[in-house]
């Protein structure tokens, strides 16, 4: 036990002195083994994203036409019911503005939260504060928290870049069976186009892969079971979010004009709300991971996708980005005595954590999954479902199934 109180190793970025090449637009870099370049040197994300986000600030008036359509039929289908759509809220600044907008149009949203253990006490106040001056009430779907420490450690020891899965995946869920047991059609959704555009493919994957995540519980969970853990499986998932069978999601950010600065003042000034650093920050864990865990063992900085997103965005530059890209991803001053809050939080010894860091790097595509299945065509999804439908559904079912085509 002598390890525990030993002074936790602070890991040197190992991949300092490798020249990487960056696009000369956005700040992505061949840190994402999957970039390609153009023959000027753009990167294949800008590439793809500058055109819609061109075509996002040129059709303002026409989306915000198509919010108002939906709004309406969201309000009318509630009609009677003690809510009409569902939110989800972390104490982020997206999610924290989709509960204003839907405010100010009208709506009644039942907020859903999922407490994992790692809530920053900022996520706490942020989170009470705007629902209650928004008088939105709030149902927290509190995890197990031996079965999500030891899925979190099982996601450490499989060496693949995908530590946030049990929480993502939990909220997906946890989202889902809220929607059933609520009877609630409609889910909006906080994904924000302007700053999460860009993403690497291969720093995160199989987020609503239940194959995925319980392959992984069972080989490194170490008899971990997930009596109470929410989760989706792969029917679940696709017929809702991919089919919209019983329901549908929107993203209202999408959709409304959104400015980061103006949102982060609104939200300070009007709900006395608490910018976290970063991206995701509201969650202690979320903080480690993505400034030390994946920097030191992965060479990953999420920063670059966030930032690259609001270079393409227009909400900032990319000389500023490259300036605050320059600053360490975590406080170094912090990095020791957090690497030993973490480690104790999840029961693992220091010795234990260095081990980890060490394990030779994994993707997900290592392990039993259902990729293939997520990455079909819609299409091909559907025309089996048709079939499906007009063989053993009454006749108005059939003109559901026609109606859909």
């Amino acid at each position: 036990m002598a390890d525990q109180f030993a002074p936790p190793r602070i890991y040197p970025i190992l991949f300092m002195n490798k020249e990487y090449r960056i696009c000369t637009r956005c700040v992505m870099d061949t840190t994402d083994s999957e970039i390609v370049f153009n023959d000027d040197g753009t990167c294949n994300h800008c590439t793809r994203i500058v055109p819609h986000v061109k075509w996002l600030r040129e059709s303002v008036s026409q989306r915000r036409c198509m919010w108002e359509q939906i709004t309406e039929k969201i309000r009318t289908e509630g009609k009677g019911k003690p809510y009409d759509c569902l939110i989800g809220v972390s104490g982020g600044m997206d999610s924290s503005y989709v509960a204003i907008l839907m405010k100010e149009w009208g709506l009644r949203p039942l907020a859903v939260h999922v407490d994992n253990g790692w809530n920053s006490e900022l996520a706490v106040h942020n989170v009470k504060g705007l629902l209650d001056n928004l008088g939105i009430d709030l149902e927290t779907i509190v995890l197990d928290w031996e079965e999500f420490r030891n899925l979190q450690v099982a996601f450490l020891r499989v060496s693949t870049p995908d530590g946030e899965i049990p929480t993502d995946h939990a909220i997906v869920a946890g989202m889902y069976h809220t929607m059933r047991k609520h009877k609630i059609k409609y889910l909006l959704e906080g994904g924000n186009p302007y700053s999460e555009s860009i993403l690497a493919r291969t720093w995160s994957m199989g987020h609503y892969d239940w194959k995925y995540v319980s392959a992984i519980n069972k080989r490194f969970g170490r008899g971990n079971k997930l009596r109470t853990f929410p989760h989706i499986n792969a029917w679940q998932y696709m017929s809702s979010h991919m089919l919209q069978m019983g329901r549908k999601s929107y993203g209202p950010l999408h959709f409304l004009e959104f400015d980061r600065e103006t949102v982060k003042r609104q939200l300070a000034e009007q709900f006395n709300w608490r910018f976290y650093g970063g991206k995701h920050y509201e969650s202690a864990y979320t903080k480690f991971y993505q400034g030390v865990v994946l920097p030191q063992k992965f060479n990953i900085d999420k920063r670059k996708g966030h930032l690259s997103s609001y270079i393409c965005a227009g909400m900032t530059t990319r000389e500023e980005a490259l300036k605050e890209l320059a600053q360490p991803p975590y406080p170094p001053e912090e990095i020791e005595a957090d690497t030993e809050y973490v480690c104790k939080k999840l029961g693992l010894s220091l010795t234990e954590y260095d081990d980890i860091m060490k394990l030779p790097h994994k993707l997900m595509w290592d392990y039993p999954n259902n990729s293939k299945l997520f990455s079909m065509p819609k299409w091909k999804v559907m025309t089996p479902v048709k079939a499906l439908v007009r063989r053993f559904f009454k006749p108005e079912r059939k003109a559901f199934a026609r109606d859909s085509k």
